[in-house]
């Protein structure tokens, strides 16, 4: 079966991982955030690219200046995945990459940062998220998914777990770039970078 077909005939697994399965154990403590839409029909793609790219906007200046230096450090960009790189709410079965992000992880990458992505899909379906980064213009250095074992902690214990990982790998995470709180709290990076999910309608 080629990689084209694996990913259509794993879509409606990768739907309910980035719904069901995605959702921490435990709720998310609250956090400031702009004013949620009415319902899920008020929020339209082109809304939702124009509040991604003003909420990314500043990561690219942060990006050039805390590598404007060499330092020595091996720096590193943790990305979730679903709705933060790849637009899974809008697409859920090409899922292409989000411009904006997709620019800055290429740009990161050209300053010498790492890509690495932290996500809570299973990782038996990595060779699909990999075959969709890529595709969608993301150098690919890392990629952590859940194993069975994980599915057992909160998404946010996870994510915070995978990043200190990353850490005794020897990496300076600079940034940590998510759609959900879960995917930013818990520390492990310098600075986080939050993207529109309108309250949870973006999981």
């Amino acid at each position: 079966m080629s990689i084209k077909a694996k990913f259509v005939t794993t879509a409606a697994l990768t739907l309910a991982i980035t719904t069901g399965l995605a959702t921490p154990a435990l709720a998310a403590p609250a956090h400031p955030t702009a004013a949620a839409p009415a319902s899920a029909d008020t929020v339209t793609e082109a809304q939702w690219l124009t509040d991604v790219s003003t909420a990314i906007a500043p990561a690219r200046a942060y990006v050039e200046q805390r590598t404007a230096e060499p330092t020595g450090r091996h720096d590193a960009i943790v990305f979730d995945i679903d709705n933060t790189t790849l637009a899974t709410h809008f697409h859920p079965f090409t899922m292409p990459g989000i411009a904006p992000v997709v620019r800055l992880a290429q740009y990161a990458h050209s300053r010498g940062v790492a890509i690495i992505f932290v996500t809570a899909r299973v990782d038996f379906i990595d060779p699909i998220t990999r075959h969709s980064l890529s595709e969608a213009g993301y150098t690919v250095d890392e990629l952590r998914g859940r194993d069975f074992s994980d599915l057992f902690e909160p998404v946010q214990q996870f994510k915070t777990n995978e990043r200190i990982m990353v850490e005794n790998e020897g990496y300076t995470i600079i940034a940590n770039v998510g759609n959900n709180w879960t995917d930013l709290d818990g520390g492990h990076a310098e600075q986080t970078f939050k993207l529109p999910d309108y309250n949870g309608l973006l999981s």
